[in-house]
């Protein structure tokens, strides 16, 4: 079975200047329920179909399968998809023997910035670059399937408080 081993983390300071590459990406939702998600995604001219099951109780682990499609066909399937549209630029980040992803998000979803390192193993040791702030692996309101439907621009000045730690 295919797995993604993933924690988040708030973005606090400039990472810029270490970007490898970045590329532009719009998503959508077929289904978002917290037993699973399918989701499309037209990233630079590729199209993605994805579906994730639930996470682990510590909100690291989950089921994850990816398949290219045709961008015709992502396209398409767009029309399709719930409404609230996640439009992000993403930027490859290496630092320390990772890649960082760093999502900036446009839309909606404006003035939030979470990154993201994949891991082999849920103990797998990293280390924080000096930009990534407070860890929000596993709460739910970061994560953009949520964000699709209870976007950033939404929340209250209370929810909102964390980002400026």
């Amino acid at each position: 079975m295919a797995k993604e081993i993933e924690r988040k983390f708030l973005v606090k300071g400039d990472f810029r200047a270490l970007v490898q590459r970045a590329e532009r990406i719009v998503q959508g939702y077929l289904c978002s329920m917290p037993e699973r998600t399918v989701r499309v995604r037209i990233q630079g001219e590729r199209g993605i179909l994805t579906i994730k099951g639930r996470s682990n109780d510590s909100g690291v682990t989950r089921s994850e399968f990816e398949y290219e499609i045709p961008l015709s066909e992502a396209q398409e399937l767009m029309a399709l998809c719930l409404s609230g549209v996640i439009e992000k630029v993403r930027y490859w980040v290496p630092f320390h023997g990772h890649i960082w992803e760093v999502d900036v998000f446009h839309g909606d979803n404006e003035g939030l910035i979470i990154a993201e390192i994949e891991l082999s193993d849920e103990n797998e040791g990293f280390e924080c670059p000096e930009w990534a702030g407070e860890e929000v692996t596993g709460q739910m309101r970061y994560y953009n399937a949520l964000l699709s439907s209870y976007p950033y621009k939404r929340w209250s000045l209370e929810e909102k408080s964390n980002l400026q730690k």
